[in-house]
């Protein structure tokens, strides 16, 4: 048995019920659950839909995101979650960059490296070099001036949490700002990269080993494996390239407005709602949603 999941952005809800109708009789599917209204519906498939990514596509034309997934198991007990352009609506780097004075180029370089089309290592060493002598109490600025959360993250931990979830915060981005960001939202824990600090000025280098693609994966697995859950027992959610690995070992790996060619290899590809579409993509109606 599946389940299609049909949603909208939240600050703009508009989910026709004639057209959740039309594709739940198209597909023979079950009574349609509004787990929100004019937002979020969903419906019982006994078969996976041939036209499954046709009728995605449509969609897509309207504003509405189509999600279809397993039945089983779809409350998950641990989020694996990647921090920049996902929990928060900024590339911590490039807002670094703009204070430098060298925002154009590391944006360019951040871009390409998300898309998958530079090596993630040397991308971030290369963005970092060029941030030498950045004073250090720049951070903090950046963090209470430039950056904000994505909406919806404070209900997607809190509901998760309240329901005995374990919640991770893994990110290629830096400790500085995953500390702030992880105990904002409750996160239990927080994995990222350091930058190196001498004398109150940033040094231009980062700490090794690099916590790129392959740590995320090692998170996914280190972490399942202490809490005893399995890896379809996980959601992970990212946007760029150096969170495929994670989002394709989870039990759900969603693409969050993520980049076209990271989204093409992932079966859940969220582009109009924000993170409270993943409750929805577990069944939560908002109504469960914790404050």
């Amino acid at each position: 048995m599946f389940v299609a999941i049909m949603l909208t952005a939240p600050s703009s809800p508009s989910l026709d019920p004639a057209l959740v109708e039309s594709l739940r009789n198209a597909w023979g599917g079950g009574d349609a659950n509004w787990l929100a209204v004019d937002e979020a519906a969903e419906f019982t498939l006994e078969m996976m839909p041939d036209n499954r990514w046709d009728v995605w596509a449509d969609l897509q034309k309207m504003g509405v995101d189509l999600v279809i997934l397993p039945a089983a198991r779809r409350r998950k007990k641990m989020l694996l979650a990647d921090m920049d352009s996902t929990m928060i609506q900024q590339e911590c780097i490039d807002e670094l960059a703009d204070e430098a004075g060298v925002g154009e180029r590391v944006k360019d370089i951040t871009a390409r490296a998300m898309n998958g089309e530079l090596d993630f290592e040397g991308a971030l060493t290369e963005r970092v070099g060029l941030l030498k002598g950045l004073n250090e109490g720049v951070i903090g600025k950046v963090l209470a001036e430039r950056i904000t959360l994505m909406p919806g993250g404070k209900a997607l931990l809190a509901t998760m949490k309240a329901n005995g979830a374990y919640a991770a915060l893994v990110s290629g981005g830096f400790t500085a700002f995953t500390a702030k960001v992880a105990a904002e939202l409750g996160f239990d824990e927080n994995r990222a990269n350091m930058l190196l600090v001498e004398d109150g000025v940033l040094t231009g280098d980062v700490g090794r080993p690099i916590l790129g693609r392959e740590a995320k994966v090692q998170a996914l697995k280190e972490i399942s494996e202490r809490l005893g859950l399995t890896h379809d027992d996980v959601m992970a959610v990212g946007d760029g390239a150096n969170d495929l690995g994670m989002l394709g070992l989870a039990g759900a790996g969603v693409a969050l407005h993520a980049k076209p060619s990271v989204a093409a290899e992932c079966d859940i590809r969220i582009n109009f709602g924000d993170l409270s579409a993943l409750l929805y993509i577990q069944g939560y109606a908002k109504a469960e949603f914790a404050a």
